[in-house]
């Protein structure tokens, strides 16, 4: 299916005109000025990235990602909002899931598929979606009705919105987008000193625990290397490539990244990226990739050769709260699946997704199935949070921020703590 539009809006602001246009590739988008909108604070907006997805081959062609970024510029040709966008065939690659909602609707004699889906694919990170001037409410409302008309137009069963910030994700609810919830697993950092100071804010067993667990993967004869900028090679990427396949392949399932995204990603996004090495007996033979924003570390992928204990707590987890304390960094998003993050000092957040459902009844049908899943969720947070590490007077509170892999789906195997 192909799709097109060029719809005119008047803006609710100042009651200037507002030309909705879709872009089919960020190529054709000025790199200037989708990130004069999306900012430098998450990484995962910017151009740069969603080009490399792009280029790399993860999304487009057959991939069953089909771009269609929107674009809202004014009657001068100005880029006034912009949202990444895509037609998808599938489900998968959202870490948000809807394979059942796909499943009872298809048996009702639905098509589920096309989809719109508005969010960045396989990144399970909590950042905007609505790209706009100023953070202007009446741009993020145009938007939204631009996914709204598509859908109309186009007859599409629904379109979602991923990972979106709190705030934008309850006032599309207020205009009848269901909101979902989920949870995922942070570090915060309470200014902190050092690790040892972090550790001081542990019970004592779980603090010796870390402690054991850092000194047996040194004790093992491992080297840990923090790379980042310039000191990111090629061989570096090829051999991280090398680990992101084992780990796929132990899971059995399907590598949505290709080699060449991740070579796209070290030319145009160095200095973003941190790529924890481990080295052994002078070869490297595992590492985990983290992206680099204003004010958060994002874990995202990680792989090994061999198996050493403890090895992987260390790269996906130590590392980065090493890392986060020397630059300042307000937390660690370390994505979902996990009691074995909160003894390590990661603690549950709630995350956001909005879902327009065009039809009438299959949309009550998944606001009641979402109003059941929220209370178990939050259920879930609070006991999760009753197993904290952290002294009783030194609770972190959780904060809102970001979104989950699935832990009980085989086909998202890129969560990095896995």
């Amino acid at each position: 299916m192909g799709l097109s539009a060029k719809r005119r809006f008047a803006s609710l602001m100042d009651g200037s005109a507002l030309n909705l246009h879709i872009g089919t590739e960020m190529a054709a988008i000025d790199a200037a000025e989708w990130d004069a909108l999306a900012g430098s604070a998450n990484p995962f907006i910017s151009h740069a990235f969603l080009q490399a997805l792009e280029k790399g081959g993860a999304v487009g062609g057959d991939s069953g990602w089909d771009p269609m970024h929107l674009l809202l510029r004014s009657d001068d040709g100005q880029l006034l909002g912009a949202m990444p966008n895509y037609l998808k065939h599938h489900s998968y690659g959202e870490y948000i899931f809807d394979h059942g909602w796909a499943n009872a609707f298809e048996r009702a004699g639905g098509a589920y598929y096309p989809k719109l889906l508005a969010a960045v694919p396989f990144t399970p990170a909590t950042g905007p979606r609505f790209l706009v001037r100023d953070n202007r409410p009446d741009l993020k409302i145009a938007l939204a009705k631009g996914l709204e008309t598509l859908v109309e137009k186009y007859q599409l069963s629904s379109a979602h919105i991923n990972f979106l910030p709190s705030g934008d994700a309850h006032q599309l609810a207020a205009t009848g987008w269901l909101g979902r919830t989920s949870i995922q697993f942070h570090w915060h950092n309470q200014t902190y000193a050092d690790f040892d100071d972090f550790l001081a804010n542990l019970s004592s067993r779980k603090r010796k625990n870390i402690r054991k667990e850092r000194a047996s993967v040194a004790a093992a004869g491992v080297t840990m290397l923090r790379l980042t900028g310039a000191a990111i090679t090629q061989a570096h990427i090829d051999a991280f490539f090398r680990f992101y396949i084992s780990t796929i392949d132990r899971k059995w399932g399907g590598a949505y990244l290709t080699h060449e995204v991740f070579t796209q990603l070290g030319k145009t996004m160095a200095d973003r990226m941190l790529l924890v090495m481990a080295e052994y007996e002078g070869k490297i033979i595992g590492g985990a990739l983290n992206f680099i924003g204003d004010d958060a570390l994002y874990g995202r992928n990680w792989g090994a050769d061999i198996d050493i204990p403890n090895l992987h707590f260390e790269a996906c987890y130590y590392q980065a709260i090493d890392f986060a304390i020397e630059h300042g960094l307000s937390r660690v998003e370390a994505g979902a699946q996990g009691f074995h993050k909160v003894q390590r000092g990661y603690l549950p957040v709630t995350t956001h997704s909005v879902h327009l459902i065009a039809h009438d009844g299959f949309r009550d049908a998944v606001a009641r199935f979402l109003d059941a899943e929220k209370r178990g969720v939050e259920a879930e947070k609070n006991h999760i949070a009753m197993t904290s590490p952290f002294k009783a007077s030194k609770q972190t509170p959780s904060k809102v921020t970001s979104n989950p892999a699935d832990p009980t789906d085989p086909t998202d195997p890129t969560d990095p703590t896995d």
